[in-house]
């Protein structure tokens, strides 16, 4: 099983510089990734906000949604089972190991965190400031 942070998922269901990285890891897998509630929602806001910013043109946001919504049926990935309460308690731990010596985002922490707990064969990210911390944390990437 995979995790992945938004940046990677971004670029899975929106065209970036990333995109075909991304689908290459995913085809070389062969396998689903695990999303939290956490990755789910940022990845909808980040949709929007891309819309709202005239980043994709309107209408595409939903349709993105819609996309990943068709992959989850189809079993190209599936929802995590780690509590949600879990997932903060072990970003606190981290947050208080890692940030002020790394300078990291909470919702970085709270993804990593996720990873953590479900223990994924790897974690997918595009954000080398994430990786570092996955890897501090011992998660495999």
């Amino acid at each position: 099983m995979l995790c992945a942070d938004t940046s990677f998922l971004f670029s899975l269901y929106r065209r970036d510089d990333h995109s075909e990285e991304a689908h290459a890891q995913l085809s070389k897998a062969a396998q689903p990734l695990l999303l939290s509630a956490l990755n789910e929602f940022e990845l909808g806001n980040a949709l929007r906000f891309a819309e709202c910013r005239g980043l994709i043109p309107p209408g595409s946001a939903r349709l993105r949604l819609e996309a990943l919504a068709i992959d989850h049926a189809a079993g190209r990935w599936r929802r995590s089972e780690v509590p949600l309460v879990e997932i903060v308690a072990e970003a606190g731990r981290l947050s208080d190991a890692f940030t002020q010596t790394g300078g990291h985002r909470a919702f970085d922490i709270l993804h990593v965190a996720h990873a953590r707990l479900a223990s994924p064969e790897r974690f997918l990210s595009f954000d080398t400031n994430q990786l570092r911390l996955a890897k501090a944390a011992g998660v495999r990437c």
